[in-house]
């Protein structure tokens, strides 16, 4: 029989590979995160006809000769590179902008994905389409995350609520007026929101007013005192027009402690002009519940609560490997670690290497259609090729057996 037979059925074989390939990447255009692969060849082993000879007694070497037995897949490559992205404004879509991986839990298995389309269930656990939970790390109750352990399962804690903060601090700014006569007529009365133990608001008014008028002729400075609804007061001199406190002399005020609130004092002054001291801050905060959330680049999951403070609630683990090409596809668009890929490197987003979090939009497929439509040629092709192979070597033992009559 004909070698070439055999290296021409080799060549279909190879060749229909290349389609099956090739299909695949078409069929998967749109599927979010899909990356594409491409098919490479080798040929196979070569028989000898002749061996080399070296070059002795006058003579020259001469070349080996050798028969080739056809082609063979020699690997299946997948294409990393980076998709478009689908901008989509979902919050639970997210999208890896740069190298890396999705973690999520399958069974007992960690797999690895770069479709990020998730949503969180009854539970509150986040999911793929398929129910796997997505890894990474959940927050303590300051909205902490510590990185550096092992990641588990991403749970939104539906129901939380944030319980109130009670008003310490506040600050005042502006100017107190130079010219403001030291009676009840310079009186300046502040109202500020602060928030009680309980959560409830209320207004605390603070009153300022010029005891001691400033004379520039003696060495006598501008004081005034800060007096709350319960008659605390505190007494600021300004001297130069910036605040220091009575009780420490030459040392700049910054803060002052006012009944059972610091305040701070630092922005204002007393210089010419009208009296126009206000609160610029305060803190504190209602009770809050849980109504929505983000996702930040970092892949840090922040909640948005009705009094609208924001807290961290988690972040997202991300993996990548020394050879992302050794890793197994083993479908709905997930991959499976090998001995070739080596063992997941796990961290947070743009750190060591890894890509950013895009939220509210989706990796799209990084097929390259103009490409596919020119293997799809290039297969056809090298099968109809090979195929002449086949019909020839055919014709040409039909010639030998035809020899007999």
């Amino acid at each position: 029989m004909l070698r070439s037979l055999f290296s021409g059925i080799s060549g279909l074989r190879a060749h229909q590979q290349m389609m099956d390939v090739t299909g695949n990447n078409i069929a998967n255009v749109n599927t979010t995160g899909y990356k594409s692969s491409q098919t490479v060849f080798q040929d196979t082993l070569s028989q000898m006809v002749n061996a080399a000879g070296a070059p002795q007694n006058g003579s020259g070497g001469t070349n080996p000769a050798q028969v080739g037995l056809g082609v063979r897949t020699a690997s299946v490559n997948a294409n990393f590179s980076q998709g478009a992205a689908q901008t989509t404004g979902k919050a639970g879509d997210m999208m890896i902008q740069g190298d890396g991986f999705f973690v999520v839990k399958s069974g007992n298995e960690s797999v690895y994905t770069r479709a990020g389309s998730f949503t969180f269930d009854a539970n509150g656990s986040l999911t793929t389409p398929n129910g796997q939970i997505v890894q990474g790390w959940s927050a303590d109750t300051n909205g902490m995350v510590n990185t550096a352990g092992a990641p588990g399962d991403i749970k939104l804690p539906i129901g939380i609520s944030l319980a109130p903060t009670q008003t310490k601090n506040f600050t005042l700014t502006g100017n107190l007026s130079y010219e403001a006569a030291a009676d009840a007529t310079s009186a300046k009365v502040i109202p500020i929101p602060v928030i009680d133990a309980s959560g409830a608001s209320k207004t605390v008014n603070v009153t300022l007013q010029m005891s001691v008028k400033g004379d520039p002729s003696v060495p006598t400075d501008p004081e005034w005192t800060m007096t709350d609804d319960l008659g605390n007061t505190v007494t600021l001199v300004f001297p130069g027009g910036k605040p220091q406190d009575t009780a420490n002399p030459g040392v700049p005020a910054t803060t002052l402690t006012l009944g059972g609130y610091t305040v701070d004092v630092h922005d204002l002054t007393c210089y010419s002009g009208g009296t126009e001291a206000r609160v610029s801050a305060s803190d504190g905060s209602a009770a809050g519940i849980l109504s929505s959330y983000t996702v930040s680049n970092t892949g840090q999951i922040v909640g948005i609560f009705s009094n609208g403070l924001k807290q961290t609630l988690g972040q997202l683990a991300l993996a990548n490997f020394n050879n992302v090409n050794g890793l197994e596809k083993i479908g709905d668009s997930m991959f499976r670690s090998t001995v070739n890929s080596g063992l997941a490197q796990i961290g947070s987003a743009g750190t060591a290497g890894l890509g950013l979090i895009t939220n509210g939009a989706l990796e799209m497929s990084n097929v390259d259609l103009a490409q596919e439509f020119t293997n799809l040629v290039i297969a056809q092709r090298g099968f109809q090729a090979n195929s002449r192979i086949i019909t020839t070597s055919d014709e040409i033992l039909q010639e030998l057996v035809n020899l007999k009559r």
